[in-house]
């Protein structure tokens, strides 16, 4: 059977505040109210987690939402053992039984029938009910609800129920201040801060090219992991590319606007 125990974050990871969101997120956990993590793609929410679970010494259950992520997955469901069906706890489950932090990342990304299975723990009941095994899961006092998704990519089909937003007490990222990013940035990707500032103009003239055709700019994670290609010996230009055009878009045109863009950041 997983034990709690495999989710505890031993070290601090690297997390530079931008804002309130850690008293945010320690005054939520005080009153065991669940929380929205909103942003952009890349931006730190799940390292955020990360971090608010080492600080606040709880295990950390991180699942990806996808769209044929069914109830069982969240909570469990029978399997057959030699001789009989044994049943196993999901990760939502085993969050609830045992006091940690449980955090569905991209959760618009599940089934709407899927995700009203996280309603009676979001309420004053804080229970989870195993219909398959007839049984209500009191939530363990430690244990926290956190979910996160990114309202850019907002529609009619993907999107929470206000019926679900509204349970939940909300943080906003975004991509931090020029000074901030390139920090985390230089720190991240183990470059220099000239590199990193660099790096972060790059990002910041994409994100300029959203709403033109772009869907998103280039994000922090995507900037780091140019830094790191540069770092391998690769030309920065190519890098760039390897790193930031090729994932963002398909579109010959914005390419070309992309790479144009960061050949001016270069010189």
């Amino acid at each position: 059977m997983t034990s709690l125990a495999n989710f505890i974050i031993a070290e601090e990871p690297y997390y530079r505040p931008v804002g309130n969101e850690v008293a945010v997120f320690e005054a939520a956990y005080r009153h065991r109210l669940p929380v929205m993590l909103k942003g952009p793609t890349g931006c730190g929410k799940t390292r955020f987690l990360e971090y608010m679970a080492w600080r606040l010494q709880r295990p950390l259950i991180t699942v990806a939402a996808h769209e044929d992520m069914t109830a069982a997955d969240l909570v469990g469901r029978y399997l057959l053992a030699p001789g009989q069906t044994v049943w196993h706890d999901g990760p939502l489950t085993l969050a609830v039984r045992g006091g940690g932090i449980c955090y569905i990342d991209e959760i618009v990304e599940a089934r709407q029938d899927t995700t009203v299975v996280i309603h009676p723990l979001t309420d004053a009941r804080r229970i989870l009910p195993l219909e398959k095994k007839n049984e209500l899961v009191a939530a363990h006092p430690d244990f926290q609800l956190a979910i996160s998704y990114n309202p850019g990519y907002q529609s009619a089909v993907k999107d929470l129920k206000e019926s679900t937003k509204q349970r939940f007490v909300g943080i906003d990222f975004f991509y931090p201040t020029a000074d901030i990013e390139a920090e985390i940035v230089a720190r991240e990707a183990d470059i220099d801060l000239t590199l990193a500032i660099t790096l972060v103009e790059i990002g910041r003239r994409s994100r300029h090219l959203r709403g033109q055709g772009l869907e998103e700019g280039a994000s922090t994670r995507m900037l780091i992991h140019t830094g790191r290609l540069a770092l391998a010996g690769l030309g920065l230009a190519a890098a760039a590319q390897a790193a930031v055009v090729l994932p963002l878009t398909d579109d010959a045109e914005l390419r070309e606007a992309l790479t144009a863009a960061i050949a001016a950041c270069l010189g």
